[in-house]
């Protein structure tokens, strides 16, 4: 009788072990999360802030446009000025293309660390 409650307290204690090694990791993996949320929040703020320059970037190639219109002698200052702002929008293009990349790299490790988590979650409900 004494061997039983031996085994009893044994395999209990190995039990609450073993929940507690389950609570661990799920609270890595519930904070992992949400460093995952946090970076893709100031990814979305990042591109947010590249889409309102590529916007001003557009007014202000529509404004050099109209200028070199109006002008309509094509000095070489303005020919400057529009090299300038077509660089400049090259390098802002580039720019959110990168951040787009980015993101949609961001959002693919987000699935698969959910879905990582979600199978994780499903066999310790299974145990």
């Amino acid at each position: 009788m004494k061997s039983l409650a031996n085994q009893t307290a044994s395999a209990t204690e190995e039990i609450a072990n073993q929940i507690t090694e389950i609570q661990d990791s799920t609270k890595e993996a519930v904070n992992a999360i949400e460093q995952i949320a946090e970076t893709m929040a100031e990814v979305t703020s990042y591109t947010t802030s590249i889409a309102s320059a590529v916007e001003e970037q557009g007014a202000a190639t529509a404004e050099i446009s109209q200028s070199v219109t109006q002008a309509a002698t094509g000095t070489e200052q303005v020919a400057g000025s529009i090299n300038l702002v077509t660089t400049s929008a090259g390098e802002t293009n580039q720019s959110a293309n990168q951040v787009l990349v980015a993101s949609e790299d961001m959002a693919k490790q987000a699935q698969t660390l959910q879905s990582t988590v979600d199978t994780f979650l499903s066999e310790v409900a299974a145990a």
